[in-house]
């Protein structure tokens, strides 16, 4: 593990392999470890740097403060890009990474040579939703009742609420114990994600992406994250999709293999 100095915060992150640089940006409740799966086959052929963000794994943060957000977190990952030593640099995200990586290619598209977006998390307004209705999201209520009972002390309760609302029913207890920890040890950034003031994709920002962009979902996937994924598709010109048979949103695990073949074939075309 190495560590940047970044915006007042040091920043952990794994650099792993040799050839063009690769940044991974985790999602909700996940860290660096998260792309374990898919450290063999990517570092073949390229440095990987996984990140961990502000106030997760390693660290152990209260839930108290300020300093968690979508803002910071994409003010945090353009300045420890700014800060490498090599650049440009490939930018892969996660869910609520994924949404942090368009962010930064929307900001900074001189920083970057490609960009890989698996199914970013976030809402989408009224230019991209037909069914757009004003106010908070049912996603924030979500949030809002996981965090109240992680800040309670109520930490697997917490987390079942969370994992059963974006896999379904049943979804924690089929979590295996190593996984299960990674969640627990990141449980309080919940607390800060309700705070988190997540703009809405719109059909403009969509437009504004100029970095080759690659889409990746899992084709099982329910509620609002294919629906994201499609909408900001049709929109960033010239991106390519590519749906995984057979698995849902943590689909670089279900299917590490193929995820890292259409990985590879993007950056390397």
């Amino acid at each position: 593990m190495h560590s940047l100095h970044v915006n007042g915060f040091d920043m952990p992150y794994l650099d792993v392999g040799a050839g063009p640089p690769l940044v991974c940006v985790h999602g909700s409740l996940c860290d660096f470890r998260i792309w374990s799966a898919v450290l063999g086959p990517l570092t073949r052929r390229h440095r990987v740097i996984a990140v961990s963000l502000r106030h997760f794994f390693p660290a152990h943060w209260d839930g108290v403060g300020d300093t968690y957000s979508i803002a910071q977190h994409v003010d945090d990952v353009i300045a420890f890009i700014e800060a490498f030593d090599t650049r440009p640099v490939d930018l892969m995200g996660h869910s609520r990474g994924g949404h942090i990586c368009f962010r930064a290619a929307q900001r900074r598209p001189d920083l970057l040579r490609k960009l890989i977006l698996a199914e970013p998390g976030g809402e989408l307004d009224a230019t991209l939703d037909p069914d757009f209705k004003p106010g908070p999201s049912p996603l924030a209520a979500r949030f809002a009742a996981c965090a109240e009972e992680i800040a309670k002390g109520d930490i697997d309760g917490g987390l079942q609420i969370f994992m059963d609302a974006l896999e379904g029913p049943g979804a924690w207890k089929r979590i295996p114990a190593t996984a299960k920890q990674l969640l627990r040890d990141n449980a309080t950034t919940l607390i800060g994600q309700t705070r988190d003031q997540r703009p809405p994709f719109s059909k403009a920002d969509a437009q504004a992406i100029k970095t080759p962009t690659l889409f990746i979902g899992g084709a099982n996937t329910k509620g609002m994250l294919p629906k994201v994924l499609h909408a900001l598709a049709a929109n960033v010109k010239d991106s390519r999709t590519e749906m995984i048979p057979g698995t849902t949103h943590p689909m670089f695990e279900q299917a590490p293999q193929r995820y890292c073949e259409i990985v590879l074939e993007f950056l390397s075309a």
